[in-house]
């Protein structure tokens, strides 16, 4: 089942539990969650690896981000694999709904150094910055992780937050660009296009989620969101204020631009890969585009908490789905970026079309122009949340 039959996408869960306003209110006010007592560290805080022993595991994901079978959607045929050919029992529970939210059910246990009852939890960069920040994530034993040695894209090695690939492994990713319809008199191929062309006035949206955003305009003005001063942050920051000085932009949403878009109540926006995707299998005149001066890539993570007592387990189930043909069975169902290198051509023998679509297994070109968006300090996130917040009038 393609996720264009699914009535709420992964990414569009990030903002659609909450309000996109009531969201960012949350994210400013558990920003400064990080006090003193939250903090660990990996001498302070040591976890019992009871996996030789119990031959089981508590895996927390986000709604349909596993893929499931047409026929019987009990059955998850990647995970039933894994557990037949691992003898491994896997506790599979969809409750991470928010990046905040799941915050908030986490934080008492991990900030006291006490079990959360997961042994692996997926959650967006940004969080599992903050989270590796505050201490409360496992170091991963590479030696156990060969599928992911040989197989991680490069585009998603180094990343600021983890620089040795060691605490944060991507279970799937996206881009964030710009996305256009038939509306348009013509392609939308910059940022600076999209923000002040005439024909676009009032039809017109940007996200909520001030790293997508924000990444984006920083590249335009030829700034590196992986890497950025505070004035270049205002900068970036006070080109979009004019946008909205200016009503070029509508409005600021979650993924609740899909819709608009496919119905053409706009005529472009920043968008999610994944939701164009699924908006194209329906209309092809909905296109996704990168634009010339960058791309912004991010990444859902697969951790392993602090006091989670089946740390070999959970490397056992991350090094089993950067197997290439687990990679591409679950990337089918999903439609991200898929983060395993040869996952593609395994993709060719369950659907061409799927294995050709650069916004599942995009090309090198594409990613050269994809950054992550830089790890923030605890000062810097409720900073930068608060002047986004100003500008977009959350």
């Amino acid at each position: 089942m393609r996720s264009s039959q699914r009535s709420l996408t992964r990414r569009g869960l990030l903002t659609g539990t909450l309000g996109s306003a009531a969201l960012l209110a949350t994210a400013g006010t558990l920003a400064g969650c990080g006090t003193k007592g939250a903090q660990q560290t990996e001498a302070g805080c040591k976890s019992d690896d009871l996996s030789a022993t119990e031959q089981k595991l508590a895996f927390s994901n986000w709604p349909q981000y596993m893929d499931v079978d047409e026929k019987d959607e009990s059955k998850r045929p990647t995970l039933d694999a894994f557990i037949a050919k691992s003898g491994i029992q896997v506790t599979y529970t969809e409750d991470v709904n928010d990046n905040n939210e799941f915050f908030g059910k986490v934080q008492n246990q991990l900030a006291g150094c006490q079990p959360t009852g997961r042994d692996v939890m997926v959650l967006t960069d940004w969080m599992a910055a903050r989270m590796i920040r505050l201490g409360w994530i496992q170091k991963l034993d590479k030696a156990k992780l060969p599928n992911v040695e040989a197989n991680l894209l490069p585009s998603l090695r180094n990343r600021s937050f983890d620089s040795d690939n060691q605490l944060a492994i991507p279970w799937q990713s996206g881009l964030a660009g710009i996305a256009y319809n038939g509306k348009v008199a013509k392609e939308v191929r910059t940022i600076d296009e999209l923000l002040a062309r005439p024909d676009l006035k009032g039809k017109v949206t940007a996200l909520s989620e001030m790293r997508d955003t924000m990444g984006l305009l920083l590249q335009s003005n030829g700034h590196d969101p992986a890497n950025f001063t505070t004035a270049q942050f205002d900068d970036a920051l006070s080109k979009l204020k004019k946008a909205v000085d200016s009503k070029q932009i509508r409005k600021f949403t979650g993924n609740d631009y899909a819709p608009d878009l496919a119905k053409g109540d706009i005529a472009a926006c920043i968008g999610w890969s994944g939701d164009v995707i699924q908006l194209g299998f329906d209309d092809e005149k909905i296109k996704f585009v990168v634009p010339e001066s960058g791309v912004m890539l991010w990444s859902d993570n697969m951790l392993v908490p602090n006091k989670a007592s089946h740390k070999a387990n959970a490397e056992e189930l991350i090094n089993y789905y950067y197997d290439p043909a687990v990679a591409a069975q679950l990337a089918a169902y999903v439609n991200y970026i898929c983060p395993v290198k040869g996952a593609q051509a395994e993709m060719e023998k369950i659907d061409p079309d799927l294995a050709a679509n650069p916004l599942i297994f995009p090309d090198e070109a594409m990613l050269s122009k994809s950054k992550v968006f830089m790890a923030l300090s605890e000062k810097q996130e409720k900073e930068y949340e608060a002047k986004f917040q100003q500008v977009i009038g959350a």
